[in-house]
């Protein structure tokens, strides 16, 4: 019997399309009821009940209660992480499960990660930064210069003084849809935070989709520009 991680496990209760589905549901970052996930992954309230108390056994959703309502979450970013490099596989292998419609393209454009922003958008900010040095990277790792914390704190966004070992400051997540890196972190949430406070954008109901205003999208091509 061989001994270490059990990714056989993992990729089992991942692979199951019913929770497949429940967690690409909870990409949006949005916590969700047994209910609502039920819809999304189309099956009875009562299934839907067993698969998510799979999930959570294994420490891939967890759970917070609120009167009469429980609400479901992904874990944590490396939770997240793993579905979007999973993404990507499945894009690059062609195991697609939908044909390409209208809302592809804007998936692609900008769309959230759990908490912070991906696509095309997620990965020009990313390069700007990273080609100004307020972004340096250090093998796997991620650090914020002095510059860079004060270009973000500058341009008004919320920034911790110290970072944690459990959620560090910056992150790079592997983009499903460019296949390159975009920024993650508590200063990738704080930088989607700060587009959709100051209305530069907006999430789409029902959908990961980021969607930018005209003014918003200029904005945000004059500050990130390449």
């Amino acid at each position: 019997m061989k001994e270490g991680p059990n990714i056989a496990g993992i990729a089992a209760l991942i692979g199951d399309p019913a929770r497949a589905n429940m967690l690409q549901a909870l990409m949006t970052g949005v916590a969700l009821t047994a209910s609502e996930l039920a819809q999304e992954a189309g099956v009875t309230p009562q299934t839907s009940s067993f698969h998510l108390g799979r999930l959570a056994e294994a420490g891939l959703v967890s759970l917070r209660k609120q009167g009469r309502h429980k609400y479901y979450s992904l874990a944590d970013s490396d939770v997240a992480a793993l579905l979007e490099a999973m993404s990507g596989i499945a894009m690059r292998t062609g195991m697609t499960r939908v044909r390409t419609g209208p809302k592809e393209p804007a998936l692609r454009k900008a769309r959230v990660c759990y908490n912070h922003l991906a696509g095309e958008y997620g990965v020009q900010a990313y390069d700007s930064l990273l080609a100004r040095d307020f972004l340096v990277e250090d093998g796997e790792q991620l650090h914020l210069t002095g510059d860079g914390r004060s270009f973000l704190t500058e341009l008004g966004v919320v920034l911790p003084e110290k970072e944690t070992k459990r959620r560090p400051l910056c992150k790079s997540c592997l983009d499903w849809s460019a296949r390159r890196s975009h920024l993650a972190g508590i200063a990738g949430t704080s930088l989607l935070s700060f587009f959709l406070d100051q209305g530069w954008a907006k999430r789409v109901e029902g959908s990961r989709i980021i969607e930018f205003s005209r003014d918003g999208d200029s904005r945000f091509h004059a500050i990130f520009s390449l």
